[in-house]
């Protein structure tokens, strides 16, 4: 979650927005839940707080969704973004406070994507890709640009595909609120990476967008 912050606020960054990321790492134990928040925005931002009343949200970790409330707060007529094979209403049933509105909310299975292109599920790239298709707020230009400068080679290609293939997975099932992730991923022409070039999670040092 820290390195799609820093991700996401290139991203903005790259479009011409001022932009800030702030991780938040709670209680420092292994397996203890991560937030990061990001803003962008045409003006010069001044608040470093916490983001109470996010714009959007993006859930990596699923496993989130019946043990706590990952949308608490969220403004209303936001976005979210889940990593799961679930559809939306599945989503909705589970956690009453995620959004209502149709192609308000988006599922997409962004571990199996980066499984495919990465080895190993580090969805952080096809989260922002999914992101990008659902709410326009970031360019798939800005974020392969974003990637690009963060990783190199194998893992820039893979997380850069992973984006792409998250990105159409969201146009081409827009409204579908029944309708979860089926089996298997088409596949694109990428060479994978060795386990030793996969990426790290980095610290990073949106009118306003919070995430």
């Amino acid at each position: 979650m820290v390195t799609a912050s820093e991700l996401l606020a290139r991203s903005g960054f790259a479009a011409g927005q001022q932009v800030q990321a702030i991780p938040s790492f709670g209680s420092e134990r292994m397996g203890a839940p991560v937030v990061a928040y990001t803003r962008f925005s045409d003006h010069k931002i001044l608040t470093r707080e916490p983001i109470l009343n996010p714009d959007a949200v993006i859930v990596q970790d699923p496993t989130l969704l019946r043990t706590m409330n990952v949308f608490e707060g969220l403004e209303p007529g936001g976005w979210a973004v889940v990593n799961t094979r679930e559809s939306p209403n599945e989503v909705r049933q589970a956690c009453p406070g995620a959004p209502a509105e149709t192609g308000r909310l988006a599922t997409v299975p962004a571990d199996d994507i980066v499984r495919e292109y990465l080895g190993r599920p580090i969805p952080s790239a096809a989260l922002l890709g999914a992101f990008a298709g659902l709410t326009g707020r970031i360019t798939l230009e800005a974020l392969a640009e974003s990637i690009r400068r963060l990783f190199k080679g194998k893992v820039a290609a893979g997380n850069i595909n992973s984006a792409n293939v998250a990105y159409q997975w969201v146009v081409d099932h827009r409204g579908q609120e029944d309708q979860g992730a089926p089996g298997g991923i088409d596949p694109v022409d990428v060479e994978r990476p060795s386990t030793s070039e996969l990426p790290i999670a980095v610290a990073g040092v949106p009118e306003m967008t919070n995430a």
